[in-house]
């Protein structure tokens, strides 16, 4: 950066459903955890566009407290490939408050580890940036704007009249006004004008102008954010640190957006214009934009054959798929799933999802595979009475202390080496070897052995929901009064 002694701490927030993209995302499995061509996960990217801006050594998290071991994952795989490392701290929420809590709580966090002066970058979880070099610079400018106690955000020089995007009017650095998505018109205007540039959702600030800025705008969730962060449970490990906020004190957070609270008030905005390959990924058709197009200008992920049909993009995770004699389509297959949309009405797909989840289905919230702190389990076949499970255990971890009223399991070792607590009996259990656990058995299973643990369950009772379980210890701070273990 501009100077040695600048702290620069990018704050990624992971939040949101994406909705327009399912079926791949969903609730617990939302768009920042969607993996591209490349084998990483857009918020790995964002993880990376962080880490690799100059004199950065740590980056910071505000995401869903469920979401927590999933990232620490994700990040491990990242910064262990870097050759300068970065420590990683994360800010748990217990359920969404919007950007303006989330970015007070950073910020309050950071004038206490790194002082006033520090400076927040924030990005969002589930953008791409295509161009780091000139992100690199893009901050640079921004750093030496809010180091004058600017609060500045990154402007999108337009490419086309998007309805789906806020607007910035500017001059030069200096921001006139904020604009909502506009009509398809209104939008052709401001890419005439050339006066206006999208609003890309990056900001970048001083903590102790952020925090002056919010005491006089937004006072009552500056206020109740640092009640909060007071309560809050904190732990701390080796380049590791995590603040959980307590959920009745989260609640009394009012809910609002950085841009409503403080962007649109203040009297201190500014902007950097820039041309990063910035990409929101808001729907099918930008997603599907990202692979390469074969003749007839079709998009294909997966084993999917194709006969006469052009525009289509069409992704598919463990089936074949044919499509004969369409056009302008998107089809997305997954093992629970299946989106066909014209794209013309890709924005649609969130109406979807919205029907699912007022319909309470669980193809708005989980995936057949679905991660847990202590590795992952997929779901073979279901049906009233009986779900068959695979389930894969890490080496080291452990499921918790559990029971469960209305269900029976039977646990049948494919690999590795077990150690399952059942009732008041304690086994070892290997390649081949079983176990059944009635309901109501306390139980506890936990992989001893270097390999992978996996095993499949059989459950069996008159109800066979995630619910029914009830759990009395749990490393993973999981249980009812306890915290989590950090190594």
């Amino acid at each position: 950066m501009t100077t040695q002694d600048l702290i620069l701490i990018p704050t990624i927030l992971c939040g949101g459903a994406g909705s327009r993209l399912w079926p791949v995302s969903r609730e617990q499995h939302p768009k920042p955890f969607i993996r591209l061509a490349d084998g990483n996960s857009l918020l790995q990217k964002a993880f990376l566009r962080g880490a690799l801006l100059p004199n950065v050594s740590d980056i910071m998290t505000v995401t869903n407290r469920e979401f927590f071991f999933k990232i620490e994952d994700e990040y491990s795989e990242i910064n262990q490939q870097l050759e300068n490392p970065v420590d990683t701290s994360f800010i748990l929420e217990p359920f969404g408050r919007n950007t303006a809590p989330a970015i007070a709580a950073a910020c309050l966090q950071v004038a206490e580890t790194h002082g006033g002066e520090a400076i927040l970058l924030v990005l969002a979880a589930d953008h791409l940036i295509s161009d780091q070099q000139a992100f690199i610079n893009a901050v640079t400018k921004a750093c030496e704007l809010a180091k004058d106690g600017k609060l500045v955000t990154f402007g999108i020089q337009p490419t086309a009249p998007e309805t789906g995007y806020g607007y910035i009017e500017s001059n030069g650095h200096e921001v006139i006004r904020f604009v909502e998505k506009p009509s398809l018109d209104k939008a052709q205007d401001y890419l005439n004008s050339g006066n206006f540039l999208w609003n890309s959702g990056i900001f970048c600030f001083s903590v102790e102008t952020m925090l002056k800025e919010m005491a006089e705008h937004c006072p009552k969730i500056l206020k109740t954010t640092k009640y909060c962060m007071q309560q809050a449970r904190k732990s701390s490990g080796n380049s590791f640190m995590q603040i959980e906020f307590i959920p009745e004190n989260f609640a009394k957070i009012p809910d609002d957006s950085i841009d409503y609270a403080v962007m649109e008030k203040t009297s201190n905005a500014a902007v950097v214009a820039c041309d990063i390959g910035w990409n929101d990924i808001g729907c099918w058709r930008a997603l599907g934009d990202l692979t390469a197009p074969d003749s007839n200008n079709n998009r294909i992920v997966g084993d999917v054959l194709i006969q006469n049909s052009r525009n289509c993009t069409i992704k598919s995770e463990n089936r074949v798929v044919g499509a004969v004699g369409i056009d302008n389509l998107v089809i997305i297959d997954t093992p629970d799933a299946l989106l066909v949309a014209n794209k013309k009405c890709a924005q649609e797909v969130k109406q979807v999802y919205a029907q699912l989840k007022m319909n309470d289905h669980e193809a708005h919230k989980l995936h057949r595979t679905v991660h847990r702190p202590w590795g992952a389990y997929t779901i073979l076949e279901e049906e009233k009475y009986f779900k068959i499970k695979r389930i894969e255990v890490k080496p080291g971890a452990s499921i918790s202390l559990q029971l469960h009223h209305y269900r029976s399991e039977h646990w049948v070792v494919i690999n590795g080496t077990a150690k399952v607590l059942n009732d008041i009996e304690e086994l070892i259990l290997s390649a081949n070897e079983s176990t059944f656990i009635p309901a109501k058995h306390k139980h506890r299973l936990e992989n001893i052995g270097t390999d992978l643990l996996v095993i499949i369950e059989v459950q069996t009772g008159s109800y066979l929901g995630e619910d029914d379980i009830v759990r009395f210890q749990d490393i993973y701070g999981r249980a009812p009064c306890e915290t989590a273990i950090v190594s």
